[in-house]
């Protein structure tokens, strides 16, 4: 496309715009008809030089343009308790759900990893003599030891938020850094899975891994499918950067990346509940059978929600992206 030429014939229909867009609330019914098809055509002006010539100072008016042009057409539009349900019950589980092909073998391929490790760890006495002395190992290990007292060693309302602070942490790092070509989220994905499978290998080791599990299954199930669902997600946004699909790289991004920020709250959520779980359920005096049997209820009750809620938002049109007034005008560039 050539850029001279493209302004030439358009230039003037931005400047009517813009001198509506000044009138304000002052304009007849024919001029506010004709506000709405200059802010469409304009829309569609901006996408095309974004896909094909983009210039910085001419896509920089343009994005100014439409953007006063979407909020006089538009209106203020305020959040409302409509759009947090909405969120609740359509937008996330539907994010989630879309991404499940990331996270699902994320989960499988970081339980299988974990379990290698505890094995190796467990197997050999030379690996565990380098985690740590064989008398620190056994202060860790032993009846009423580290690993049994760390979930009762703080009032459980302030290790609940304290476990839901860190883990939310970081989820949003997953999320987040995925942009970096995937390889900080695999870097703390791989960080948790190394510390579980210590735990695991070291418990093994002392014949005390049933007494392990029942520490770690009732919070760790949901705790661990929402890590995973970061990190898959995570890892599709970096992948996103790779290969944008159909569409400019910069529009791939800002979608995936609008949806990973939803992502990033309602796993917060599910992370609270995970805490509450780890803080008051984990080391209480219930039976071992009754506190895993909570971990499963709520895994359980997240992966309904999930597939249940979110496969009937995808397959009623529902992407996890913001409505499609809160977007950027955008085109595809690809076939």
């Amino acid at each position: 496309m050539d850029l001279d030429v493209f302004v030439t014939a358009h230039r003037a229909e931005w400047d009517r715009l813009d001198h509506l867009l000044h009138r304000g609330r002052r304009l007849t019914g024919a001029e506010a008809d004709e506000l709405v098809a200059l802010y469409q055509r304009t829309a569609t002006h901006l996408s095309l030089i974004q896909s094909t010539a983009p210039d910085p100072a001419l896509t920089t008016r343009l994005t100014q343009l439409v953007a006063r042009a979407r909020a006089t057409v538009t209106g203020a539009r305020r959040a409302t308790w409509r759009d947090a349900a909405r969120f609740l019950t359509a937008g996330f589980p539907a994010a989630v759900y879309r991404s499940r092909r990331w996270w699902i073998p994320t989960a499988i391929l970081s339980t299988l990893l974990a379990a290698v490790i505890g094995w190796w760890i467990g197997a050999h006495p030379e690996v565990q003599s380098a985690i740590a002395a064989p008398d620190e190992l056994r202060r860790m290990t032993r009846p009423g030891g580290e690993y049994e007292t760390y979930y009762s060693s703080h009032p459980a309302a302030s290790f609940a938020a304290q476990v839901w602070t860190n883990n939310a942490q970081a989820a949003a790092m997953c999320l987040v850094l995925g942009a970096f070509l995937c390889l900080p989220v695999i870097w703390i994905l791989f960080v948790n899975v190394l510390n579980l499978g210590v735990g695991i290998g070291l418990m093994s080791s002392a014949g005390r891994l049933d007494i392990f599990l029942g520490l770690i299954l009732p919070h760790g199930l949901l705790e661990l499918t929402a890590v995973f669902v970061a990190a898959g997600t995570g890892l599709r946004l970096g992948w996103t950067l790779i290969d944008p699909g159909p569409y400019s790289r910069r529009t791939a991004m800002a979608q995936q990346g609008r949806a990973a920020l939803g992502m990033a709250i309602g796993l917060a959520l599910v992370l609270f509940v995970s805490g509450l779980i780890e803080g008051f359920v984990t080391p209480s005096g219930l039976p071992t059978w009754a506190r895993i049997a909570i971990g499963v209820a709520a895994e359980a009750a997240f992966l309904a929600y999930v597939y249940i809620l979110g496969g009937r938002a995808v397959r009623a049109g529902e992407t996890g992206d913001v409505d499609a007034t809160d977007r950027s005008a955008e085109l595809p560039v690809a076939a």
